[in-house]
C-alpha cells in the first residue's frame, strides 16, 4: 500500500509534464499566453508606466493626435488614452477573472450534483440550465445588468450568472461519463460518502474540460464587460473601461480615430489571446481531440 501511494504523485506529475510539453509545442497557444502575460503586467504596472492620472484633463490637448507626450493621443476631454487603456485593462481582466470564477464554482457544483445523483435532481437543474442557454448570452447579460443597475460589481454578477450554465453542462456531461468507472465504484465499495466521491474522486478527473471552459469563458466575459460598458450598463465614468472608451469614440471617428483604434485593439488582442490559450489547453489536456 505504501509503495502504491508513493507512485501516485510521480504518475500525476508525469501526466502534467506531458500536458505542459504539448501546450508549449503549440506556438499559437504560447503566443496567446505571452500576450496575456504582457497585458497583465501592463495592467499591474499602470501607475508606473504612465505618468498621468486616468482622469487628468489637458485642456490644451483636446483630441490630440499620438505624439511624444501622449503616445496614443488624447480623448475629447484631453485625457491620455494610453493611461486609460492601461487602467481599463485592470477593469476588463478583473471582470473576466472574478465573474468566471464565480460562474465556475457555482456551475460546476450544480453540474456535479446533477450528474452524480441524476433523477429528479438532474431534471430540475438541467431544465433551468437549458432555459438559460436558450437565451442569447449577451441579451441575458444586458437584461440582468439593467435590472441590477450599472456598476462593475453588478456587471461581474450578471456575467457570472449567464456563464454558469455552460460550466454546469460540461461538469454534468463529464460526471455522467465517469461515474460508472472502476475507481468510482471502488470508492463507494470502500464506504466513501457521496460528498467524498464527488469532490475527492470525480472532480479531479473532470478538471481538464473545466479548465478549458474557464479560459474560453474569460474571453467571453471580457467581451461582455466591454459590451455592457459600451451600452452604459457597466463601469461608470470617470473609471476607464475599454467599452466606454469605444462608446465615447463613436462621435469622433472622423476627428480622432485613435480614440477608437487603441481600445479596440486592446479588446481584440485580449479576447484572441484567451481563445488561443483555451484551444492550446484543449489539445494539451485531451490530445485525442487533435487532428
Amino acid at each position: 500500500m505504501q509503495a502504491t501511494e508513493t507512485l501516485r504523485p510521480s504518475k500525476s506529475s508525469w501526466r502534467k509534464s506531458k500536458a505542459l510539453k504539448r501546450f508549449l509545442a503549440n506556438k499559437l497557444a504560447v503566443f496567446g499566453f505571452v500576450i496575456l502575460l504582457l497585458v497583465s503586467v501592463l495592467a499591474l504596472l499602470a501607475p508606473v508606466i504612465s505618468p498621468y492620472d486616468p482622469a487628468q484633463i489637458f485642456f490644451t490637448d483636446l483630441r490630440a493626435a499620438p505624439s511624444a507626450n501622449h503616445w496614443f493621443g488624447t480623448d475629447e476631454l484631453g485625457r491620455d488614452i494610453l493611461t486609460r487603456v492601461l487602467y481599463g485593462a485592470r477593469v476588463s481582466l478583473s471582470a473576466g477573472l472574478v465573474s468566471v470564477t464565480m460562474a465556475m464554482l457555482s456551475g460546476t457544483f450544480f453540474g456535479l450534483i446533477a450528474g452524480f445523483f441524476r433523477g429528479w435532481v438532474d431534471e430540475l437543474i438541467m431544465r433551468v440550465v437549458d432555459a438559460m442557454l436558450a437565451l442569447p448570452f449577451l441579451v441575458l447579460a444586458i437584461t440582468l445588468a439593467a435590472i441590477l443597475g450599472p456598476s462593475l460589481q453588478n456587471t461581474m454578477l450578471a456575467i457570472a450568472i449567464v456563464s454558469a450554465p455552460a460550466f454546469a453542462r460540461v461538469a454534468r456531461g463529464e460526471v455522467l461519463a465517469q461515474r460508472e468507472r472502476e475507481y468510482v465504484q471502488a470508492a463507494q465499495a470502500l464506504g466513501a460518502s457521496n460528498a467524498r466521491t464527488v469532490f475527492r474522486h470525480l472532480l479531479p478527473n473532470i478538471s481538464g474540460p473545466l479548465i478549458v471552459q474557464t479560459s474560453l469563458a474569460i474571453a467571453t466575459a471580457v467581451l461582455a464587460e466591454a459590451s455592457l460598458s459600451f451600452l452604459g450598463l457597466g463601469v461608470q465614468p470617470p473609471t476607464p473601461s475599454w467599452g466606454s472608451m469605444l462608446n465615447t469614440a463613436r462621435g469622433y471617428l472622423a476627428e480622432g480615430p485613435w480614440m477608437a483604434v487603441f481600445p479596440g485593439i486592446a479588446i481584440f488582442a485580449t479576447v484572441l489571446a484567451f481563445n488561443l490559450v483555451g484551444d492550446g489547453l484543449r489539445e494539451a489536456l485531451d490530445p485525442r481531440g487533435r487532428r
